[in-house]
C-alpha cells in the first residue's frame, strides 16, 4: 500500500489531491463536514471524492468521514470502526433514545460509542464529556452542546486521552448517563479490556453516573480480555444486538442489570 507521504501521482483529480491535502493537514482523519468546509464543497462532493480515494486505496472510509491510509496513520480504532458497523449503529440509535436534551452525558473513545456520538448529533443542549477526540469533534459547537475533552495522556491509537488527569477532571461531573463500550462482558468478572487505563477510566465515571449504560455488540460477549473495568452490579442497562447466552443473561438479571436488544426501527437513526 503506497505511503501517503509519496506524492501522488497526476491520476488523481484537483479535488482529489486537495482532499488529501486536507486531510494531511488536520493529522489523517476527519468528518465529512469539516472536509467540506475546508474545501469550500457540498457533503456530497465530498462523499464521491472520498469514494473515489477508497477504491485507489488512499484512504478509509468510516462512518461520517475518512481516514488517510499509511504505515503511520493506521490506528486500531479506525480498524474496530468498520467491524460489525451495521450492528453498531443500530446499538448507537438505540442508545440515542436513551439520552435526553439537556443530559449530561459521557462517551468514551469506543468504535460503537462513535457511532452514538453521531445519533445523538439530533438532541439538543447536552453537556457531553468525553476522553474521544472524535466524540469531541462530532458534538462540539451543534445544537447547543457543551462539550469538555478530558485532559491526561493521549494514547494515538485510541485517538483519547487517560490516566491521572481524565480520572480527575471524570470525577468533577455527575453524568445523567455513561455510555462505555468494552472489550468483552463475562459473567464472572464483568466489563473488561485490553487497555488499563481505559478500564481505570470506565470504573472512575461508572461511579459518577446515574445510569451506566454498556454498548456492546454481541460478538463481545464471554471474549475475555486481561483487564477489568466496571463490575456488573455496576451496570444499569446493556444494550447490544443480540440476546446474551443464558449464563451471561442470568447474571445480569440478577444484578439487576437491564438488557435491550436493538433492532431495526428500535430508535431514531439519523445525522441532522
Amino acid at each position: 500500500m503506497k505511503d501517503p507521504d509519496v506524492p501522488d501521482t497526476p491520476s488523481h483529480s484537483h479535488r482529489e489531491l486537495e482532499l488529501l491535502g486536507v486531510l494531511r493537514r488536520l493529522g489523517g482523519s476527519a468528518r465529512s463536514a469539516e472536509l467540506a468546509k475546508a474545501l469550500d464543497v457540498s457533503e456530497e462532493t465530498v462523499r464521491r471524492t472520498v469514494k473515489a480515494l477508497s477504491k485507489a486505496g488512499k484512504v478509509l472510509r468510516v462512518h461520517g468521514g475518512a481516514h488517510l491510509v499509511g504505515a503511520q496513520s493506521e490506528p486500531s480504532f479506525y480498524r474496530r470502526i468498520a467491524q460489525d458497523s451495521n450492528e453498531k449503529q443500530l446499538i448507537a440509535a438505540r442508545v440515542a433514545s436513551v439520552v435526553r436534551d439537556g443530559m449530561t452525558v459521557f462517551l468514551d473513545v469506543g468504535s460503537t460509542t462513535a457511532f452514538a456520538a453521531e445519533a445523538l448529533r439530533q438532541k439538543t443542549n447536552l453537556t457531553v464529556v468525553t476522553n474521544s477526540i472524535g466524540v469531541a469533534q462530532v458534538l462540539a459547537s451543534h445544537k447547543g452542546n457543551r462539550v469538555h475533552l478530558l485532559g491526561g495522556e493521549m494514547q494515538s491509537n485510541e485517538r483519547g486521552t487517560f490516566g491521572f488527569v481524565a480520572e480527575h477532571q471524570a470525577r468533577r461531573f455527575v453524568f445523567d448517563v455513561a455510555v462505555l463500550s468494552a472489550d468483552a462482558l463475562t459473567a464472572k468478572h464483568g466489563v473488561l479490556y485490553q487497555n488499563v487505563a481505559e478500564a481505570q477510566l470506565a470504573k472512575v465515571v461508572a461511579g459518577c453516573a446515574e445510569c451506566t449504560v454498556l454498548a456492546l455488540a454481541h460478538p463481545k460477549f464471554d471474549e475475555t480480555a486481561p483487564h477489568r473495568g466496571p463490575d456488573l452490579d455496576g451496570l444499569d442497562l446493556v444494550i447490544t444486538d443480540k440476546a446474551p447466552g443464558k449464563k451471561l443473561a442470568a447474571a445480569l438479571a440478577d444484578k439487576g442489570v437491564g438488557i435491550e436488544i436493538a433492532k431495526e426501527g428500535s430508535g431514531d437513526v439519523g445525522t441532522p
